[in-house]
């Protein structure tokens, strides 16, 4: 079944103002939608796919009016010969963007590879990665995409982050310090769970991850077995039904002498006040930080 996108979809996903492309649409027919029964009109994948092709090649200087004259093939040619060559984050979000559209996993994996080579994995997944991942959860909320998508690009971004820390588990990672990691019960966002067990292990940190859908008995079993400097976890899907301040204090009571991080977007929503022993971290970046400092 062919998906429909809406000319605010459009505009969404490739940073083209609607305006901007209606007008391009008119003046030079670079796109033409259908319309359903009801004479509502909407877009095509390939649609979708040209117009990514066509704002890499505009932002690259090339004239609408030029861009309008060539074949499908020739753009396609054109954006590769700038998404092999260029370092610029927007052009390959988008380049990404058709990836993941297309389920192309060996042209992604390449423009990741760049991505790490030329920026470092960490800026990579901050400034590229995780705005793909919003892109397309606001393309699934709207219907352009199906869940296949989403799972195509968390499967490689996991795989990519694995490899990441089996690298530099090769190394010294025992630099005095351990960390627990894990995700409460009702808590989905493995993915993050796994960058922050980078995060640390990049550190130096001896990291032990447990995963998701612990109880917190299971927590403080393995606090009392490991002993960790630090318990480190996130609050983003779980407990927006119910106050988060019961769980940290019981938490903080039961693992005093151990340092604990919290950070997600429950974190910073709810008005918690926290244990002496517990830290609040509003993003990634100030967790990298806090360790930085903190074993320096």
């Amino acid at each position: 079944m062919t998906v429909a996108y809406s000319i605010k979809d459009l505009e969404n996903l490739s940073g083209i103002k609607a305006h901007t492309l209606r007008i391009w649409e008119k003046r030079y027919g670079i796109i033409k939608p259908d319309r359903t029964e009801s004479n509502i009109r909407y877009y095509k994948d390939e649609d979708l796919q040209k117009i990514l092709n066509i704002s890499i090649l505009n932002r690259h200087g090339i004239k609408i009016s030029r861009i309008a004259c060539m074949s499908v093939e020739d753009i396609r040619s054109k954006v590769v010969e700038f998404t092999n060559v260029e370092d610029s984050l927007v052009e390959h979000l988008d380049a990404m963007m058709l990836s993941v559209i297309e389920l192309d996993e060996s042209k992604l994996n390449i423009l990741l590879d760049h991505q790490i080579n030329t920026f470092g994995f960490e800026v990579t997944v901050n400034n590229v990665l995780y705005p793909l991942l919003d892109k397309l959860s606001m393309m699934w909320l709207s219907g352009s995409v199906k869940g296949v998508h989403e799972n195509f690009l968390l499967g490689i971004i996991k795989r990519k982050i694995m490899v990441e820390i089996d690298h530099l588990s090769k190394g010294d990672t025992d630099h005095g310090f351990r960390c627990l990691l894990f995700l409460p019960e009702n808590e989905t966002h493995e993915l993050s769970l796994l960058f922050l067990n980078y995060l640390f292990v990049k550190k130096g940190a001896r990291v032990i991850n447990l995963g998701s859908g612990l109880s917190l008995i299971d927590v403080l079993e393995g606090n009392l077995i490991f002993k960790p400097t630090y318990i480190c976890t996130l609050f983003n899907d779980s407990f927006t039904e119910k106050p988060l301040q019961p769980y940290i204090t019981e938490l903080a009571k039961n693992a005093e002498g151990t340092r604990i991080i919290i950070t997600g977007y429950q974190v910073s929503l709810q008005n918690l006040s926290l244990p002496e022993n517990v830290i609040a971290l509003a993003s990634f970046p100030e967790v990298s930080e806090f360790i930085s400092k903190e074993t320096h």
